[in-house]
């Protein structure tokens, strides 16, 4: 997965900003909308161990806005991924003495307090999740065929057509895609889709070369835009999710660099290259590398070298 991680392995310490996550209903959602970790911990910008931690519930809390993130990614609420327990009944005390019961109501007025910050930060509106989400490998080598995918969600069943705009990076070659671009050669690196209204979610799935001559630690920008139309006017949005590659001579599958692919890493390549079967993903490559100790990257010839 990314090399980058976040603060949620610990618990927050105020606990206003936490919320406490079903990871039993996060994974049930991503499994029934065949979504892989993988691709969720990159909309959110997480590690793989990060959302396996969420789903196995290994925390109490995590930051409210990473739940937002990952009710987005899952493409639900925010409500339908948060644990939902009862509270116990309070326990009936007796009443305090005289002498005491000044200050209580001092910490009566300071509890009043405490749940009216409370409600003002829980109370705030939730993020609105954007209409499509970009998912892109951390990593590519010079001349790979990398895979890159759109997910656009239909939130409102009177949507007209959707128009999708993707901006690939100067010098990258569109390979092949599904479904199909609009017809024409690609204007400018900026390939376009158009698909219809409903309320299903649709995914652009693409393959795209990185040039042969794309020097190593440089980091390539994606970006696009969706105009979406419901009645007669149009609105356009920026597409989320991760925008940068990095080519460094390390295969796409190897999630977190390391040189070799693992098994953490294989699975979700395994399901990325049949769902996008027959648009150039090489396979093979992936499998031998599994297969061995781990690969290198020959700079000459511009391929990778498998260790068996």
């Amino acid at each position: 997965m990314l090399t980058m991680d976040e603060n949620t392995d610990k618990p927050e310490k105020n606990v206003f900003q936490a919320v406490a996550v079903d990871g039993s209903s996060v994974r049930n959602i991503r499994e029934t909308k065949k979504l892989t970790q993988l691709y969720v911990a990159n909309v959110v910008g997480v590690t793989t161990d990060t959302i396996s931690r969420w789903e196995n519930n290994r925390y109490p809390t995590i930051k409210r806005d990473n739940a937002e993130k990952l009710a987005a990614a899952l493409e639900v609420s925010l409500d339908e991924i948060l644990r939902r327990e009862e509270e116990p009944p309070p326990a009936e005390e007796p009443l305090p003495p005289p002498s005491i019961r000044r200050h209580h109501w001092l910490l009566l007025i300071l509890l009043g307090v405490t749940v009216l910050v409370a409600t003002l930060l829980l109370s705030r509106p939730i993020a609105t999740a954007p209409s499509a989400v970009r998912w892109l490998p951390t990593f590519g080598a010079p001349g790979e065929i990398i895979p890159v995918q759109v997910k656009v969600m239909h939130r409102d069943p009177g949507t007209g057509g959707i128009i999708v705009r993707v901006q690939l990076p100067a010098g990258w070659q569109l390979v092949n895609a599904s479904p199909r671009p609009a017809t024409g050669q690609p204007s400018g690196g900026e390939v376009k889709w158009l698909l219809p209204g409903g309320s299903d979610t649709s995914t652009i799935s693409c393959t795209v070369r990185i040039p042969r001559d794309a020097p190593l630690d440089s980091a390539a920008s994606f970006a696009g835009k969706v105009v979406l139309q419901s009645g007669d006017s149009t609105r356009t949005e920026n597409i989320g999710g991760t925008g940068k590659v990095t080519v460094n001579g390390r295969h796409w599958a190897d999630s977190n660099g390391d040189g070799r692919i693992d098994d953490n890493e294989i699975m979700p390549a395994y399901y990325l290259t049949e769902e996008m079967k027959g648009l150039g993903l090489d396979w093979q490559t992936i499998e031998a590398i599994w297969s061995g100790k781990g690969y290198t990257w020959d700079k000459t010839r511009r391929e990778f070298v498998v260790i068996p």
